[in-house]
């Protein structure tokens, strides 16, 4: 059998593609069995892996949660099993990506905005279609998407299940960017290595020092900024030194 999820790594950057194009890469349990090994993996390689990017194989980054497999039984190893994998993107050391062409529906709309950037092709579909199918977020769908976009933004996305084009997303701050979809992978790529060549140590704890200070009052944020900041990056003096050469 295929693997449902694949990685590539490419000079400190751990490429994830979603592989089950045939059902434009719905998000089966068995999916996220596999999705959460890899993560766990580059969570303990945090010296070896600078940057992550999550993507999907085919014509769409994902049609969201596989409901022929919710019908077939398929059932994930624990009851919030998807959701503490979300989770696990978020507390990954490394800036995660999202790489996001043709459809990002529901469940994979709440995996894309669970990653701290989002590059959007032309073709790239946003939508939250819950309340199509009668069901109601797990995933962090309430939580995430208002932080993201503002709430009224949020519930009109959730209340009325239309779909956001890529252009649309990068307006209402839902995505960073939108290129030509030939261009979607190379671009993602750049910013991958634009990420990896700053220092690890500060990206380590920018992403630590944003996501949980957001979780408090400004008041609150800045005293715990000061008190958990780790100091500076033992290559910094190199860094400066080199710098200097480079401008002299």
């Amino acid at each position: 059998m295929k693997d449902l999820v694949l990685r590539n790594d490419d000079n400190g950057i751990a490429i994830l593609t979603l592989n089950r194009p045939d059902t434009l890469n719905a998000l089966s349990p068995n999916l996220f069995i596999e999705l959460r090994e890899h993560l766990e993996s580059i969570a303990a390689q945090s010296e070896e892996i600078g940057c992550v990017i999550l993507r999907g194989a085919g014509r769409s980054f994902s049609a969201g949660n596989d409901l022929k497999a919710i019908q077939a039984g398929e059932t994930a190893p624990s009851r919030h099993f998807q959701a503490e994998t979300l989770e696990l993107i978020e507390k990954l050391p490394q800036p995660v990506i999202a790489s996001v062409q043709g459809h990002c529906y529901t469940g994979s709309l709440e995996l894309a905005i669970a990653c701290d950037l989002l590059i959007a092709s032309d073709s790239a579909k946003f939508a939250d279609t819950h309340g199509k199918w009668g069901m109601t977020p797990l995933w962090g769908m309430s939580q995430r998407l208002p932080r993201r976009i503002g709430p009224i933004r949020a519930k009109e996305m959730m209340y009325t299940g239309r779909v956001v084009a890529g252009s649309e997303a990068v307006e209402m701050g839902l995505a960073n960017e939108c290129v030509a979809d030939e261009a979607l992978i190379d671009r993602t790529l750049e910013i991958a290595r634009q990420i990896v060549g700053n220092s690890w140590h500060t990206l380590r704890a920018d992403k630590m020092l944003v996501n949980k200070g957001m979780n408090l009052p400004l008041g609150e944020g800045l005293t715990f900024e000061r008190e958990n900041s780790p100091g500076a990056d033992k290559s910094m003096q190199d860094r400066i030194k080199g710098f200097s050469k480079s401008k002299g």
